[in-house]
């Protein structure tokens, strides 16, 4: 048994042509598809890039228990699984997150890992005179742009790289079976950058200062502006499909394409002028950022060109794996396997998914409507961390105050029997998500009609609200939620 993991970083589903785009060029993705099924209903579990790829490796929902952290003692990765079965995981990758602070135990949980440098902040380049900074809107970067210094042909971005290195391990490894390649671009994820004719070919005519890096704030500059970063966002994604599809024809030269599990997914989208705004983190998670694209290509190319309709979620990726491996699982987890999905059209067991961002509202999702609890009070307590290693996002910075603030030592995780820390965060409610939405999501796809009439007094909700708030309270308890966020969500 061959699988190959493929997670290219905030690919937006409503830029892929397989879900409707009509002006994006993303050919091998198409070509994975029409040999594979196409997921229709897969969404995000925990986010933002460290907290959805702890979902993916150990099957289990994190974004209630704390924000943006390593992988923890308790976690029980699928590649450790893997390894005690005989099967050996190697990743290839340029997302520089896994190798600073808040990023420990990921990738050491693979057999062998190969990191491609230079993406957004990676301190790589060391320059003691920091560049002057060009005009540009939205965000730049001192570091990017000293790291960027370094590219010139598409060969050389971090993304066509990686994809590069995987085709060399496969060639490497040529003839050998019993194997999971697990293979993450960074891109497109911001800095929207490639070579320049990658751009061109969507008629970009942009004339303005430099522009390929949104800002997690509302559109800045007119329609033609946010185009022109539409059109890099595509450029980028577009180089990402081509170096993809180069590794795709490794696989049919050695003649194991028709035999290998492909699954390619993403970790979240990235709004570029959708609902007035752009990047992620600081908004309702709408559908372009939960709403995920899905593919799964089966060994025998089984189900060729089919789409599925099943609610499903990231954390269904680790049991996917497993049980194509016939590996068992022994330990409670949140993921359901997809293999009978993919195989034969069967149901799923779950009848709502949970997303979302540590301390943000709680969403959940039955594939008709979405709900967005946000929390009752401005200060947005109680609001604890769990957890066991106690750092967070930083590239250089030992673990702040802040995380042991009111710290105990107890059993605050129902799932493992191992003591955690519990610390209160002083995360205020922002007034960009200080309101509670629900949205039918099949009449109104665009999430514009918000239904909720009430964030506060869940007695008070109309009818249909009170169904979701139900569903909400049912899910909390199938992920384990601690306590803290029921009071922290009013109900």
């Amino acid at each position: 048994m061959k699988a190959i993991f493929v997670l290219l970083d905030s690919l937006n589903r409503n830029y892929l042509p397989i879900y409707g785009n009509d002006w994006v060029k993303a050919p091998n993705i198409e070509r994975l598809a029409n040999h594979g099924i196409t997921m229709e209903n897969h969404w995000l579990g925990s986010a933002p890039c460290m907290p959805a790829r702890r979902d993916i490796l150990t099957g289990r929902l994190n974004f209630l228990e704390r924000g943006w952290g390593p992988i923890e003692p308790y976690d029980i990765p699928f590649t450790r699984l893997l390894r005690e079965s005989g099967i050996r995981s190697h990743m290839e990758t340029d997302h520089y997150h896994y190798f600073h602070v808040g990023g420990e135990n990921y990738h050491t949980q693979f057999d062998t890992y190969q990191f491609h440098r230079g993406q957004e902040q990676d301190p790589w380049q060391s320059r003691t005179t920091p560049p002057d900074e060009p005009e540009h809107m939205g965000q730049w970067g001192q570091q990017y742009y000293t790291n960027q210094k370094l590219f010139s042909g598409a060969d050389d971005f971090p993304t066509p790289k990686t994809f590069i290195g995987a085709i060399d391990w496969l060639k490497h490894n040529e003839g050998a079976d019993d194997y999971v390649l697990w293979v993450e671009g960074f891109d497109p994820h911001e800095p929207f950058d490639c070579p320049a004719d990658y751009v061109e070919q969507y008629g970009d005519t942009w004339d303005g200062p430099l522009h390929q890096w949104t800002g997690y704030r509302n559109v800045e500059g007119d329609e033609k502006a946010t185009q022109h970063l539409r059109n890099q966002y595509a450029g980028t994604l577009t180089m990402a499909d081509e170096y993809l599809g180069k590794m795709l024809d490794e696989l049919e030269r050695q003649g194991i394409y028709e035999e290998t599990l492909i699954i390619l997914t993403t970790d979240h989208g990235h709004l570029i002028g959708e609902h007035g705004v752009t990047g992620k983190n600081r908004w309702h998670v709408w559908n372009e950022l939960g709403n995920l694209p899905m593919i799964a290509k089966l060994p025998g190319n089984q189900n060729a060109g089919q789409r599925r309709k099943q609610l499903t979620q990231n954390t269904d990726v680790m049991p996917t794996l497993l049980d194509y491996f016939n590996v068992e699982i022994d330990h409670d987890i949140h993921g359901e396997s997809l293999k009978s999905v993919f195989e034969d059209d069967t149901t799923v067991q779950r009848e709502a998914v949970l997303y979302g961002w540590f301390g943000m509202p709680v969403n959940i999702t039955d594939g008709k409507y979405t709900y967005m609890r946000a929390a009752i009070r401005e200060e947005n307590d109680p609001l604890f961390m769990h957890y066991q290693i106690p750092t967070s996002y930083s590239f250089h910075d030992l673990p702040g105050r802040g995380m042991f603030r009111e710290a105990e030592l107890g059993p605050f995780l129902p799932f493992t029997q191992m003591p955690v820390v519990r610390a209160r965060t002083t995360m205020r409610r922002t007034s960009i998500v200080k309101d509670t939405q629900l949205f039918n999501i099949k009449e109104d796809p665009g999430q514009e009609n918000n239904l909720a009439t009430s964030d506060t007094d869940s007695d008070a909700a109309p009818e249909i609200e009170k169904q979701y708030i139900d569903l909400l309270k049912q899910t909390l308890k199938t992920v384990d939620a601690p306590a803290s966020q029921y009071k922290r969500l009013g109900l």
